[in-house]
C-alpha cells in the first residue's frame, strides 16, 4: 500500500491518506488486495501520485480514457481527493472537445458555437437539476455529430448555410432518415441566429407508437421468475422486477440509491421521483439481502443499488440491458406491457408524474390502451398529488 501511494516508495504521502484509509478500511482485504496486485487501474495509480499535487480531473482527463482511468477517477472521488463532478456532462464536453479538434476550420466556427452554448449549455441546466443521464449524454453527442453530417453534405453539394433553400434541406431530410431528427437542433438554432435563410424547417417523423409488448401470461411469468428464481444474478432479477412491476426505464433504475429505500414495521417503500411506493415483500428481501452482499464483498460504501465497476459510480444502463437480455429478460417489451397496465388503474398525468415520464408518452400510451383520461385531465390541477391509495395499488 505504502510504495503505492508513496513518491519515494517509503512514505505515504500525507495528501493521499483518505485513500490508503478507504483502500486499509475496506471490510473484506482480499479483493483489494488482488486489486493492488494485478489491476492495470492499480498500475496507473501508481503512476499518478508520483505527482500529487497535479493530481486533478483535467489531468485524469488528459489521460487515454478507458475502464482504469474511470476507476482510478472514481476512487479518488470517493476518498474525497478530486470533487465530485457529473461525470456524464464531463463525458459530453471532453467528447466535444476532442471532436471540434478535428474539424476542419469553416466547421468548426460553426459546430463550437452550437456544442458550447447551445447543446452543453442546456446539459449544464439539467445536471443542475440532477437529471443528466448517460443516455442523455448520447443523445447530445447524437445531436452534434449530426449537424457536422450536415455540414459535410453541405460540402459535398457546394452549399452553404446561407445558400441552402428549402428544396435542398428537404432532400437531406429524405436522404438522411436515421438523422432527420437529431439534426433539427441546429438547424433551429442556426434559422434563430439568421445564419440560414428565413422560413427553413425540418418537420420531426411522425411519432410512431412502440410496436413491442409481452402477452399477459409471459409477462407475469417472467416476473415470478425475477421474484423466485435464486440461479438469476441478483441485479438481473431486481432490474427485471421494477422494469415490469413499475414500467421504471432503465436510466431511471440505475440511478436509484439506498436513500430511495425506506422501511417501517410493516413494509418496505421505494421512493420514485417523489413519491413513495410499497415494495412486494419478495422483491424487498431480494434488495436487502443484495445491498448486504454488496457489503460483504467490500461495498458497503456504495449509495447506489445496482453500483457500476467503478467505486461510487453508477451502473452503466447499456451494459445493464445487454445483461438483462442474456438472461431472457429483456427490458423494452417488458416496459411497454408495464406501461400499458399501470393505465389500467390510473391516469396518464398520474403515472408520468410517479415515474418520471413526459405527459405526452403517457397519454399515447393511454389511448393505445383504449383508456380515455380526457375528462379526468380537464379537471386535473397542474400539479396532480398521489395518494396512497395508488402507492398500494402499483
Amino acid at each position: 500500500m505504502t510504495s503505492l501511494l508513496s513518491r519515494d516508495g517509503t512514505t505515504l504521502d500525507a495528501s493521499l491518506r483518505p485513500l490508503a484509509d478507504v483502500l486499509i478500511d475496506a471490510p473484506n482485504p482480499y479483493p483489494v488486495l488482488a486489486w493492488l496486485r494485478r489491476s492495470p487501474a492499480a498500475r496507473l495509480l501508481g503512476q499518478l501520485v508520483t505527482a500529487p499535487d497535479e493530481l486533478d480531473h483535467a489531468a485524469l482527463d488528459a489521460l487515454p480514457q478507458g475502464h482504469g482511468t474511470t476507476h482510478v477517477r472514481s476512487l479518488l472521488t470517493t476518498a474525497g481527493i478530486l470533487p465530485p463532478r457529473d461525470e456524464n456532462l464531463a463525458l459530453l464536453s471532453n467528447w466535444t472537445a476532442g471532436t471540434l479538434a478535428k474539424l476542419p476550420g469553416h466547421q468548426a466556427t460553426l459546430i463550437r458555437p452550437f456544442a458550447e452554448w447551445h447543446i452543453i449549455r442546456d446539459a449544464r441546466r439539467r445536471s443542475a437539476r440532477g437529471r443528466y443521464t448517460y443516455t442523455a449524454h448520447k443523445g447530445d453527442c447524437a445531436n452534434i455529430r449530426a449537424a457536422i453530417d450536415f455540414l459535410t453534405w453541405l460540402d459535398t453539394q457546394q452549399h452553404t448555410l446561407q445558400s441552402l433553400t428549402q428544396e435542398d434541406l428537404d432532400i437531406w431530410a429524405i436522404s438522411r432518415p436515421t438523422l432527420r431528427a437529431r439534426s433539427i437542433p441546429f438547424i433551429r438554432w442556426a434559422g434563430a441566429r439568421h445564419l440560414t435563410r428565413a422560413g427553413l424547417t425540418i418537420e420531426h417523423p411522425p411519432s410512431q407508437l412502440p410496436g413491442q409488448f409481452q402477452i399477459e401470461e409471459d409477462h407475469y411469468e417472467e416476473l415470478r421468475r425475477c421474484l423466485n428464481d435464486p440461479t438469476l444474478p441478483s441485479d438481473v432479477r431486481i432490474a427485471a422486477a421494477l422494469i415490469r412491476l413499475y414500467a421504471l426505464p432503465l436510466t431511471r433504475i440505475v440511478e436509484l440509491t439506498t436513500d430511495h429505500l425506506h422501511h417501517d414495521v410493516d413494509h418496505t417503500y421505494l421512493t420514485i421521483i417523489r413519491h413513495p411506493v410499497v415494495l412486494p415483500p419478495k422483491l424487498a428481501r431480494l434488495i436487502d439481502d443484495h445491498l448486504e452482499d454488496a457489503s460483504r464483498h467490500g461495498n458497503e460504501a456504495t449509495r447506489y443499488l445496482l453500483p457500476g465497476r467503478a467505486p461510487g459510480r453508477p451502473r452503466n444502463p447499456a451494459g445493464l440491458s445487454d445483461k438483462l437480455k442474456r438472461y431472457g429478460l429483456p427490458a423494452r417489451a417488458a416496459r411497454n406491457t408495464a406501461m400499458m397496465q399501470a393505465l389500467a388503474d390510473m391516469p396518464p398525468v398520474v403515472l408520468s408524474d410517479l415515474i418520471g415520464i413526459r405527459p405526452r408518452t403517457a397519454e399515447r400510451f393511454a389511448v393505445m390502451a383504449g383508456e380515455n383520461w380526457s375528462d379526468y385531465l380537464a379537471a386535473t390541477r397542474p400539479h396532480q398529488t398521489i395518494g396512497p391509495d395508488v402507492a398500494e395499488r402499483s
